[in-house]
């Protein structure tokens, strides 16, 4: 299992930019087998720190979501106009969940 934080906070003219991103490629992960990922997107109250926590079963996985076209513009965008200082990536690992399909 791996599951990763990203947080990143954006300039305040790119929140719809960011947020239209965000629901575009949200719309593309329907498209894929749900059982084997879980993608969430939170802001912060401050409204432009964006926290990105995802799960996912395996490697391959991992690499099909982070190659969605959709995601890898999201990025792209994010990184050149949206930015306001650098994202934080973190691993974490899963003790316990709620959701029985990630328990061990």
């Amino acid at each position: 299992m791996i599951s990763a934080i990203v947080t990143y906070k954006i300039k305040a003219e790119f929140f719809e930019r960011n947020k239209a991103n965000i629901e575009k490629f949200m719309k593309d992960f329907e498209e894929l087998d749900s059982s084997e990922f879980q993608y969430n997107v939170f802001t912060k109250q401050d409204g432009l720190t964006f926290v990105h926590h995802s799960l996912y079963k395996n490697e391959r996985i991992q690499k099909d979501l982070l190659s969605v076209p959709s995601f890898i513009e999201f990025q792209k965008q994010r990184d050149e106009t949206g930015l306001d200082g650098k994202p934080e990536i973190e691993f974490v690992n899963l003790i316990d969940s709620s959701d029985k399909k990630w328990k061990k």
